[in-house]
């Protein structure tokens, strides 16, 4: 009985096809995905991301100076502290202690804020004349944190899942690259509509953030600079500036000495302490 042989030539050409066929389905998938995340999708990617870099921190402490200036160029110079306490369950928000150092009629004043997702945040405020620690109203959050343009709510721990997201352009912002993502605050009582933020492609760093009011209209714009990376790994930036464009006052906070992982622990976030910081 003859014996009929497959031509070899045959068997390579079967194969080259096949993986074409593998090759331009994976083609095809990958396009369909890209094509399937919507803005909204995108824009919490982003926010995901730049939250995931920053994890691991533990705690941290840094020295500030906080510049206020009037319309008409008149300022007043006071002088802190910030140390901070990451929290890593993802219900939960970061904890943050802020003492006053100078000048003389608000030393010693300090403020403690423990950054809750949807719930009400936990905000105290120490104040030496009064010799008494003051619970900061939830419906309060918008108010100007010790006379600054920045908002008691400015001064939370920015969680990921306090807001829904928009990605709505890439743009160059200064020399670097940047996605253009706008937020929605989702907790009660915020003072904002929207914030729209510029974030770096390559390191995922805030570098602006403007605030618009609850008439929607533009309020304020924070823009970030000086970044440093500590630890191999974590960006702070020295220097934050915040305009209010409806008063035309500005504040400028710039931050030194930060130091990472110094041991603090939950005992050091304790509200009954608050008038004994020195």
């Amino acid at each position: 009985m003859p014996i009929h042989l497959m031509p070899l030539h045959k068997q390579p050409t079967d194969r080259l096809a096949l993986g074409a066929a593998v090759l331009a389905a994976l083609l095809l998938g990958f396009a369909g995905a890209a094509l399937a995340e919507t803005p909204e999708e995108k824009g919490r990617a982003i926010a995901e991301e730049m939250d995931r870099r920053d994890l691991g921190f533990e705690d941290s402490y840094a020295e500030l100076k906080m510049v206020l200036s009037n319309k008409q160029g008149q300022s007043s110079t006071r002088e802190l502290r910030l140390q901070t306490l990451e929290v890593p369950a993802r219900e939960l928000g970061d904890k943050s202690l802020i003492v006053f150092d100078h000048p003389r009629d608000i030393e010693g004043t300090a403020f403690l804020s423990f950054t809750k997702i949807l719930d009400p945040d936990d905000q105290w405020l120490y104040l030496p004349a009064l010799k008494r620690v003051k619970r900061i109203s939830s419906a309060n959050k918008s108010g100007p944190f010790v006379g600054s343009e920045f908002a008691y709510e400015d001064m939370l721990s920015q969680e990921v899942d306090k807001y829904d997201y928009r990605w709505l352009r890439d743009e160059a912002c200064g020399p670097l690259s940047c996605f253009v993502v706008e937020r929605y605050p989702l907790y009660e009582n915020s003072g904002y509509t929207r914030q729209v933020v510029w974030i770096d492609q390559v390191e995922y760093r805030a570098q602006r953030v403007d605030f618009y009011d609850r008439k929607d209209s533009l309020l304020k714009t924070l823009t970030f600079g000086g970044y440093k990376q500590y630890l191999d790994q974590y960006w702070r930036a020295d220097d934050w500036y915040m305009e209010n464009h409806q008063t035309g006052k500005t504040t400028r906070l710039t931050f030194d000495n930060w130091e990472f992982r110094t041991g603090l622990d939950e005992n050091d976030f304790d509200p009954n302490r608050l008038k004994r910081l020195r």
